[in-house]
Formats: C-alpha cells, structure tokens, sequence
C-alpha cells in the first residue's frame, strides 16, 4: 500500500523522531490514497523506536459520542502503568494541556495519531483543538489524517483546526511509474504499459482501489497485458462494492439512490442532477443535495456536465451492486427522458441498449437511432441498435427492412454475417422496391464472396417476381444482373442482347438513369463503341459520385474504367478522389476497399506505380478484414503489377501464389487483367512462353464481353512482343498491326502509343526509332506515364543498338527521369544500363540543379538574388571580384538561366 509514499514515509518518520517539541502534522488527500496506510506505518515504527504511543480512529457511527476520539486515545494509558497523579489529569477531559503534560512528564516523547479526522465527535474537536493551541514546548507529535473536503456544517470546528497544523503533507494518486511498481509487486511479474495505464486511469491512482482491482486480476489469472487493460471492468471485485455500499449508507439514503442511478447511467456524457432525478424518480434538489454530500466525501468529483465518480471502478462497483432489473428500468427511464429533451441519439442509444424488452416506444426509437448512426457512418452504433431491436417482436415488414438495415451495417465487418441477415430480409420484403434493393445488396455481398452463381440466382429469380409489379424496380434490378452477367465468361454471351437494347429513355425522369449511364458506358468501350460515347455516359453515370448514397452499387465500376479507357484518367481520379473524400470519416472496409481498387486501377493506368502499390495492398487487406477474399478484385493483379514494374518479381510471384492465382483462375473479368499481368511477370522472368499463352488468355477471355480492344485490355502489343522474344516475327507483326489499327480505331493517343512502342520494338532498325518516337510524341502529352517512360526507353537502347549512342542519352536520361517520377524502378534501371552502355558517365553530383551548386556558389548566388552587386558580395564574404563572377557563371550555367533576372526564382524551386 506504500509504495510511491517512500518521500512522504520519511518525511513523516523524521517529524516523529526528532522534530522540535510540539509538532502537528496533517495528512490530507482523496479515499483510498493511502492515509491510514500511511499513518499505521508511522505510529507502528514510533511504537518500535519507544515512543509512547496513542491513536484512534474516527467514525461517522461514533461522531454523536462526546469525547469518543479522546476515549480512544487514552483507552491504552492504562496499560502504561503510570502513577496516579498522571492518570488523574488524563481523566480530566476539560483540561487536555494538563492530560498531555502529564503524560510527557513519562520521560518518552507522546506520539497522537488520529485517523479520519473528519469524522470525529465535536467535542473531541474542540479538545484537540485546546491542545494544538498550547503544544509549544511538550514533547508530543500530533499526526491526523483528513479527507480532501472539509465536512459541510463543521467550518466552525474541524475547520478552525487546520491552522494549527504547522505541517501539512497532500497524497497525490499514484503515477505510472507507481502503479507499474505496485503491479509487479502484487502480480509477479512486469506488465506492459498499457496495463499500467488503463489501470491507472481505471482506478485514478488510488492504492486501496489498485490493490483490490490487481488482487482479482490475480484471482482470475489473467495477464498484465493491453488486452486485459481494456476489459478492466470485468475484473472489478464486489468486495469494492459491498465497502462502497457501507460508505454510502453512511451518507443516508438519498445518496444511495442518487450514487446507484449515476453508477448504472455513466458514461459519455456525464449524467446530469435532472436526468438522475428522473430515473431515480426523486426531487431535483434531493439529488443535488446527495451529489454535494457525495462530492464532499471525495466519491464523486465535479465534471464536465455534471457530477461523475472519481474513477470507473467505482462506477462499475457501485453499478454491480445494483439488480440487473433495477438497472434495465433506470435506463429505460433515461431514454425516454433524453428523448422527450430532444437529446443527440448518441446520448440515448447506450440506455436504449439496456432498456427492457416488450416496450413499443423503444422500439421505434432504436430504429430511428440505427438509421440516424447510419446517416453519419457509425455502423457500429446501427449494428448494436438494430440486434437489439431484432430481439423484439417485429411485424414481418418492420422486421425485413431492420434486418436489410443489419446486412448493410454488418458489410463494415463480416460480409458471411450480411449475407444471412440480407437473405432473411429478402425472404420477408413484399414491396417491389424492398424486394429489389434486398437482392441487390445480397448479391453484392455474394459476389464480394466470390459465390457468383448464387448472387445471380438472386437476381434473376427475384428480377422474374416483380417485373410486373414494379417496372422501375425490375429495371434497376436488371442492370445489376446484366451487369453481373457481363462479368463472367460463361454468361457474358446472354447478358449481350439487352446490353445492346437498352436505351437512356428507358429510365427517363427516374432514379435509375445513374445506374443505366454507368452500364451503358461500359457498352460505349465495347468493340463498335466510341469514346465520346463513354465520357458522355460516365459523367451522367457519377454525377452522383462513383459511391452514391441512395444507389450504391458494383455497378459504378464501369464509369470510371469507360473514362480511363476513353483517356480521360485525370477525370477519373478526380471522381474517386471526391467520393473517398466524402465517404472517408464514416465508410465501411467494404466500401473502402472497392474505392481503393478504383483508385489503384486510376494509378495504374496514369503509371502511378507507388499509388497503384498502396492503394491495391489496402483494398486486399480491407477485403480480408470483413471475410472476403480479393481473388475475384483487379487488386492482387494490380499490386502484382506494381511490384513487377519495380523489379520485385519474388514479391509478385508469391502473391499471386498466395491467392490461387498461379493455376487455373476463375471466369470472373477481374482475372482478364490478372492474366495479362501474370504474363508480364513471366516474360520478366525469362519464361516467354508461359507469358505468351497468358497474354493469348486475356485476349480470348476478354473477347467473350466483346471488350478485345486495347483501351480496356492491350493484350495484343503484349502477346506480339513475346511472340517476337520467342523468335516468331510473323506472329508478332500480324498482332501488333492489328492492335494499331484498332487503336488508331479509338482514336485516343495514349492507346495508339502504346501499339506504336510495341511495334517499334518489333520492326527494330531506323524504321522502329521512328516509330518509338512517334509514341513518345503521342505518350507524351498523356496521363499515361509508365507508358511514356517505357516508350523513352526502349527509343533510347534502339538508338544506341543502331550505332548512335551520343543520340540515344538525352532520350534515355528522359527515361530514367520519367520512370523515376512513376516509381517505375525496372524501367529506370534498364534506362540506365543503357545510358552506361552507350558510354555516358554521369558525374559524382548532378551537373545540372540546384543540387549541383557547391557551397560557395550557392553563398553567391543566394546574396545575388538578394540584389547585392559583385562588389557588395566580395566584400561581404572576404574574396576577390573575379571570384564572385566565377562563382556566379557557374550558378547560371547548373540552374539552366542566364543570368540575375531568373536566380531568385530558381533558388525557390
């Protein structure tokens, strides 16, 4: 109980041993802190040294009794043996100068220790007091103990006291570091400081509160560590209650039931005196009375608000105290009143939550906070409202549109949970909207698991039921279905007829007409489509942004590829950009994770290589969180991309390897790019023929969605130059000329480029330089800068390899700029074998920049921008004239300018 009291022991002992005659020393500090602990050792080791020791204990039970401090005090003097005229004047009650002058007349310095003092009877009080006024020159030390708060009616007795104590000590609640040092004493070994933290917090530094709080720690040999400090309140000991209970008796009824009702309703916020009085149903001014007694004994503490325990332990041992009933009817009583004060539903939900079943108001409370925590994206405050509203007897209406309300919740989580609470809700609608939106989500949530045939069961089955009923239900239903179709090579052929036959009008003046753009943008880059087309379709399709609120659905996938296709990849970024933006605070790991597979297939396609990396790894591990594997998402392919183009290729292959993505892959499209991409690893990797037949894959899987062209997929270039690696130049020509013409087709630069870079590759010589640098003319003005750099690079070694190797380092020193800005570290590694191979020798430092400047040149240049002439700068820094031009034309030379007009602006660059 003493440890962190090591000053305060000595200090203590110190007044007991050899102080001057006459000594008065006051403990103070909150319940639990260790006073009497504190006190107990010290009369203990006076007892020890010799010194006549009396003490006693004072009690709110015994304070009507006159004198029964004192009697404590003197109870023991007859075990003394002293002489009668001694023991005369101690009898003598009215004269305790005379008492205490007898008794050092012993030859033995008096030590009186009196614990609590505040609740010690008035006329021992005012005896004490006739003492401490006359204690000059006796040999006694008065050591008393106090609580924090002077006892409310007592200013006129314990209260005149307090001046008398010429030494006061406060007791502080324990720190971290104590609280560390008493954990291992009381639990046997070293705890993590998490542990020693939320216990501190748990228990605000009292020892008494500490030692009870680590003995059943002990009891129930849990382990010191984070996670048994977040779950502390289990742990709580009712032997801390029983005490507490004792402690409040004492303090008269009111204040029990005032403590009970603030224990079973704490929490954020602080409840205050009039939600108190109403769940207690007792008078305002009541409660306010027993707050103020309960705050004077240091239980409770003023706080933000109102009035709460001083630490959580004794909420939650107070609270334990209470019948589960008796805490049901409380929070239920602080709901209605929250409610009816038009409180924020954040406030009400944790008393609802506790509130008894069978009661119809609560109900419609909970679903109302469920769709309020909804709103503002706190799907953990909607799961809870919504299966506790569940437990209650819901008409079947009610009860699908809770459950629908569940599944969507539960997407943040556990997407196997959705998919149970979505097909009981789906088996409950009966309207078509509800019908069509249950399917929908529970579909989607099918597909994320990767059982497609199901969710297209779902769709189709339910799309079937209420075509009749609801024409625009049934059409927004069947884009879904059309869409997923599309997705799948073994149903992509019957999705195609009505793909082809829909039509903008057909969901003209309704909500629909979002979800219909998007779809019919993915037409747009089907083969026979235009790119105009795609950009027109994709910005109705997102006006409402790529994660709509009132139509959220996979579907939006295909604006921002339609748009990346049709070259317009700034645009698409900027979608997704603004719908993480929006959805950021409050969105599920669902919904980040298909935003964060947009966004790296963005990355991907402008030749972000770092971005594409990060956001793809995030999409995989936010799909494995919620329960869903990523093998049916571009984000393994993209992150396997990514590490290609840096040169990891133990990397790549094991992550596909680690999601089944090196055998046979499964029909959905997502696995068209993962072909491609697995291919460019095994041509990295020398296995050119493994990564031609996986080019030849894409392309035919991609054929089966009529979407072979190279804006979507450029499998041919691809599949041409392993052709070509593999010495089978016939092939190569036949593939690469067709996908020029189809691109030429498209008539977008960035994907004419890329068959240009392919073909220049392949046809070699003078006429493939042209090429290359005709797609550097075409890349470079694009967003598509993996691309670009590709292109520099393979033009620069083509040049150098047709015995031009001076003319091949600018393009090459271009390349390994560009692949530098991507990220793209193969490429910039090759660019610069290549430059080495063409005999270029970089030097040590940048010849060129701002970091090329040498110390001295930047002094000058810095004192020239400032508008100092040459001769104030020679002057300035000690040197010649002939120096400071010196240094200066060589300033001019590295920064690219010509002369003083454009030195301030490059030195800020």
């Amino acid at each position: 109980m003493l440890i962190g009291r090591q000053r305060e022991l000595a200090t203590l002992g110190e007044l007991t041993r050899h102080a001057a005659p006459g000594t008065a020393v006051i403990v103070r500090g909150g319940s639990g802190v260790g006073k009497s602990a504190l006190l107990r050792r010290v009369l203990r080791r006076a007892r020890a040294d010799g010194q006549l020791v009396l003490c006693a204990t004072a009690d709110s039970l015994d304070t009507p009794a006159d004198f029964g401090v004192v009697h404590q005090l003197l109870e023991h003097v007859a075990e003394e043996q002293l002489d009668e005229t001694v023991q005369a004047a101690i009898a003598d009650f009215q004269a305790p100068y005379r008492a205490a002058a007898a008794l050092t007349r012993t030859g033995r310095r008096v030590v009186l220790g009196i614990d609590d003092l505040q609740w010690a009877d008035t006329a021992s009080v005012t005896w004490l007091g006739r003492l401490l006024r006359r204690l000059d020159g006796l040999r006694i030390t008065v050591v008393t103990t106090m609580g924090p708060e002077v006892p409310s009616g007592d200013e006129h007795s314990i209260g005149t006291l307090l001046p008398l104590f010429r030494h006061r000590i406060w007791l502080t609640p324990l720190g971290d570091t104590e609280v560390g040092e008493l954990a291992e004493a009381v639990l046997g070994t070293e705890p993590e400081p998490d542990f020693v933290t939320a216990c501190r917090t748990a228990t605000g530094g009292i020892p008494a509160l500490l030692h009870a709080l680590l003995r059943s720690i002990r009891t129930h040999g849990a382990a010191p560590d984070a996670d048994t400090g977040a779950d502390l309140a289990r742990y709580v000991p009712a032997e801390v209650g029983r005490t507490l209970q004792a402690r409040l008796r004492a303090c008269g009824p009111d204040a029990v039931a005032t403590a009970e009702v603030a224990a079973v309703l704490a929490g954020s916020p602080t409840p205050t005196a009039d939600l108190i009085a109403c769940a207690a149903d007792m008078p305002q001014p009541a409660v306010e009375d027993s707050l103020h007694t309960l705050t004077a004994t240091g239980l409770m503490v003023r706080a933000e608000g109102g009035t709460a325990f001083s630490c959580p332990v004794l909420s939650v041992a107070v609270a334990n105290e209470v019948l589960p009933s008796r805490r049901q009817e409380l929070h239920a009583r602080a709901a209605r009143f929250l409610i009816d004060q038009g409180a924020a539903w954040d406030s009400v939900v944790p008393h609802l939550l506790n509130a008894p079943l069978g009661q119809e108001w609560a109900i419609d409370a909970l679903l109302r906070a469920a769709d309020e925590a909804m709103a503002r994206g706190d799907r953990a405050a909607a799961l809870g409202c919504l299966q506790r509203a569940l437990r209650e007897p819901l008409p079947d209406p009610v009860r699908a549109q809770a459950l629908a309300s569940l599944g969507e919740a539960e997407l943040a989580r556990c997407v196997p949970s959705a998919v149970h609470s979505l097909r009981r809700s789906l088996d409950l609608a009966t309207a078509p909207g509800e019908q069509a939106a249950a399917a929908r989500s529970l579909s989607a949530a099918l597909f994320t698991l990767d059982r497609y045939p199901e969710g297209l069961d779902v769709l189709e089955h339910v799309s079937e039921r209420i075509r009749a009923a609801g024409r625009v239900d049934a059409l927004r239903l069947e884009i879904d279905l059309v869409y997923a179709r599309l997705s799948r090579t073994s149903t992509a052929a019957s999705a195609m007829p009505r793909l082809m036959a829909m039509d903008l009008a057909e969901a003209e003046g309704t909500l629909v007409r979002r979800p219909l753009a998007a779809l019919l943008s993915l037409r747009s880059i089907m083969d026979g489509g235009n790119p105009a087309d795609a950009v027109a379709y994709a910005q109705q399709a997102m006006s409402g942004g790529v994660c709509p609120a009132d139509d959220e659905s996979f579907v939006y996938t295909a604006p921002v590829l339609a748009l990346a296709a049709a070259g317009r990849s700034d645009l698409a970024l900027a979608h997704v950009d603004a719908t993480m933006d929006a959805v950021r605070a409050g969105g599920s790991a669902l919904r980040s994770a298909y935003l964060s597979t947009l966004r790296a297939g963005v990355n991907y396609r402008v030749g972000n290589v770092a971005g594409c990396e990060a956001d793809a790894h995030a999409a995989v591990e936010s799909l494995r969180g919620v329960g869903a594997g990523p093998t049916t998402s571009h984000s393994v392919a993209m992150w396997t991309d990514a590490l290609v183009k840096q040169g990891r290729t133990e990397e790549a292959e094991q992550l596909l390897a680690d999601h089944g993505l090196m055998g046979r892959l499964n029909p959905h499209w997502a696995n068209d790019f993962t072909a491609l991409v697995r291919g460019r690893l095994r041509m990295v990797q020398g296995r050119a023929r493994e990564g031609l037949a996986d080019f030849l894959h894409a392309g035919a899987r991609a054929r089966t969605r009529r979407m072979a062209g190279p804006a979507v997929l450029p499998w041919r270039s691809e599949a041409a130059l392993a052709h070509a690696c593999l010495g089978e130049h016939e092939e190569a020509s036949a593939l690469v000329e067709e996908e020029l013409t189809l691109a030429q087709a498209w008539g977008i630069p960035e994907v004419t480029g890329v068959a240009l870079r392919a073909r220049g590759v392949i046809t070699g010589g003078s006429a493939g330089a042209e090429m290359l640098r005709e797609s550097i003319r075409l890349l470079e003005a694009s967003t598509a800068r993996f691309s670009y750099a590709q292109a520099l690079a393979d033009c620069g070694a083509l040049v150098r390899r047709n015995g031009l190797p001076s003319a091949a380092w600018s393009v090459l020193q271009q390349a390994v700029s560009v692949a530098k800005q991507c990220g793209a570290i193969a490429v910039e590694a090759f660019a610069l074998e290549e430059l080495r191979a063409a005999g270029y020798r970089a030097e040590s430092r940048a010849s060129r920049g701002l970091e090329a400047l040498t110390r001295s040149e930047r002094r000058v240049a810095k004192l020239a921008a400032e508008g100092m002439t040459n001769k104030e700068i020679a002057a300035s820094l000690f040197v010649g004239l002939r120096t400071v031009e010196v240094h200066l034309s060589k300033a001019y030379h590295k920064l690219g300018i010509s002369g003083r007009a454009g030195l301030a602006e490059a030195l800020a660059a």
